[in-house]
């Protein structure tokens, strides 16, 4: 290890600012440039520069120095855009499982509110009256024309096309209920 650098981790371990203020000038230039090529975005390779320069300085009686200081401040800068690219990565995991567990949720409850309303639905014309549902069902769940039901049912089409006004008429009242509470 250099003199410089010896002298430098000496002054820093006994608490000398200008000790710490010399390494900082020294390096923080070059190595927020060094976190960028990590991180690619320069004011989050400074914060990661500031923030060990910040540890550094509180640990600074327990840190000890076993390669060169230059080093030493590399491989720590490296060390924390790494740690801070493998944070942001879970962070990303953690948060694309959240908005998929979001999506299975809501489409969970769309289901069982879609479930739900297909239950009251048929309830619904369940109550209806048993001429009134027939005619009903022939129509909207069969698909038969109001003739074709005039025609099976040996009614008038008129009188088809009363029931099925009349239950959907019912469906909408009873329905309409149920939204508001």
């Amino acid at each position: 290890m250099k003199n410089r650098d010896v002298h430098i981790i000496k002054g820093i371990r006994a608490g000398r600012e200008s000790a710490f203020e010399i390494l900082f000038k020294d390096y923080y230039r070059p190595l927020s440039v060094y976190a960028l090529k990590y991180v690619s975005d320069l004011e989050l390779a400074k914060e990661i520069v500031q923030s060990f320069f910040v540890h550094l300085y509180e640990k600074r009686k327990s840190v000890i120095i076993s390669t060169s200081l230059e080093s030493y401040l590399y491989q720590s800068v490296r060390n924390r855009c790494l740690n801070h690219i493998t944070q942001k990565k879970t962070q990303k995991q953690h948060l694309d499982q959240f908005h998929m567990n979001q999506e299975t949720s809501e489409t969970i409850e769309e289901n069982i509110q879609a479930t739900e309303l297909e239950h009251a639905i048929f309830k619904i014309i369940a109550s209806l009256p048993p001429q009134c549902q027939r005619i009903f069902n022939l129509s909207r769940v069969k698909g038969l024309s109001n003739s074709e039901i005039a025609v099976q049912l040996d009614i008038s089409k008129r009188t088809v096309e009363t029931q099925v006004s009349n239950a959907l008429k019912a469906l909408r009242n009873k329905l309409g209920d149920l939204s508001l509470n």
